[in-house]
Order: structure tokens, then C-alpha cells, then sequence
């Protein structure tokens, strides 16, 4: 555990260096929703929340891609001296979930000043886009990885992450329609389970299949 607190707290330190990079990724998600608030002045329910799904998603892409793309080749093998590859995909991992879960709260926050919240159900909404949220986080961190191996990671993130995005982006975007009409918690159940069967399954794949792509 001491170890992936370092590694974490290292992540924490080089994005404060770089702030550069944390403030476009904000201003990313605080311009789309201007963008958004410019163009549609009044807008139903499910419109707006599938443009919410949106924009977290292209934030989440632009916040988690460089976790192992903006990585160099002598920094990721000075980490293979020292670190097991388990402890990094978790450190990345962890990081990359809180760092998304900051970016739509704050999506939700700016929707909310510009765009109305038409949501009945708080709690439950939350509880969808946080799910969505380490959903996000984990399969790009995992896509980040493979995308590093390639000479043209930058390119190669988005053609790999949308397709395997999908079914975990239309759960989403169903759970939290169903929150925003304030439906019985029992009608939610399902979709939840769904969407955190969905984190498990991408983090223990992340976990299984991270040493063999560190040691290539």
C-alpha cells in the first residue's frame, strides 16, 4: 500500500508542475458546457442528459489519455526497476478515478449554473455518474496502456477507447434518465448492478493483463 501511495502522490506532483494540463482539461469542460448553453437555450430532460454523457466523456478521454501515452520510454523503464506492475495499473487506476470523479461533478456543477438541473432523484444521479465516472476512468487507463505500446498513442486512444465505451455509455445514460424522472430505487437496481459488474470486470482485466503489456 506504501508503494501505490507514492506512485499516486508522484501523479499528484507532476500534474501540479504541469498545471498547464489539469486547467485544459477544466477549461475543456467548463467551455463545452458554454458551448452547449450558446446553442440550445432550452433543451428537455434526456437531451440534457445525453449531452452531459457527452461532454464527460470527451473530458474523461482528454483528463485519462495521458496516463501512459504522455509517459516516456526512460521514465517507464526506470518504473520497471522499481515498481511491480501491479502496484502501477492500481495507483493509475485509483488516481485516474478520483481525477474523473472531480471532472463530472464539476460538469454537473457548471450544468446546473447554465443549463437548469432537471434531476429529481440527487442521490441516485450521483450514485449513476460516479459509476459511470470510475467506469470511464478505468477503461481508458487500461486503453492508455495498450495505445503507449504503439508509435502513434494519441491517435490510437480514441479509434480503441469509443467502441469499448458503448455498452458501458448507453447503461449510463439509461440509469441516469431513469434518476432524472425519479423513478422507484427498485427500477434502478439493475442498471447499478450493471454498471458496477462492468467497473469490476474492467479493473480485475486491468489488473490480470497489465504485466503482460509492462513487460513488453
Amino acid at each position: 500500500m506504501k508503494e501505490i501511495l507514492a506512485l499516486i502522490q508522484k501523479d499528484i506532483t507532476l500534474e501540479w508542475r504541469q498545471r498547464y494540463a489539469i486547467n485544459g482539461i477544466l477549461l475543456h469542460a467548463v467551455a463545452s458546457t458554454m458551448v452547449v448553453f450558446m446553442s440550445i437555450k432550452m433543451m428537455n430532460a434526456p437531451t440534457w442528459n445525453a449531452i452531459y454523457w457527452i461532454v464527460l466523456l470527451f473530458s474523461s478521454v482528454s483528463a485519462v489519455a495521458k496516463s501512459f501515452v504522455a509517459e516516456s520510454t526512460g521514465r517507464q523503464l526506470y518504473y520497471y526497476g522499481i515498481v511491480s506492475a501491479q502496484h502501477l495499473i492500481v495507483s493509475k487506476l485509483i488516481y485516474n478515478a478520483v481525477l474523473t470523479l472531480v471532472l463530472s461533478l464539476l460538469c454537473l456543477f457548471t450544468y446546473s449554473i447554465f443549463l437548469g438541473f432537471p434531476v429529481q432523484s440527487f442521490g441516485y444521479f450521483v450514485l449513476v455518474i460516479s459509476l459511470g465516472a470510475i467506469g470511464f476512468s478505468s477503461t481508458f487507463t487500461l486503453l492508455s496502456s495498450i495505445a503507449s505500446k504503439s508509435g502513434n498513442g494519441n491517435l490510437l486512444m480514441p479509434v480503441l477507447s469509443f467502441p469499448v465505451i458503448i455498452p458501458l455509455l448507453i447503461v449510463a445514460i439509461k440509469a441516469s434518465k431513469k434518476a432524472m424522472d425519479g423513478l422507484d430505487p427498485s427500477v434502478l437496481t439493475k442498471d447499478l448492478l450493471v454498471l458496477l459488474a462492468i467497473n469490476v470486470l474492467i479493473v480485475t482485466l486491468a489488473y490480470i493483463l497489465f504485466p503482460f503489456l509492462w513487460k513488453d
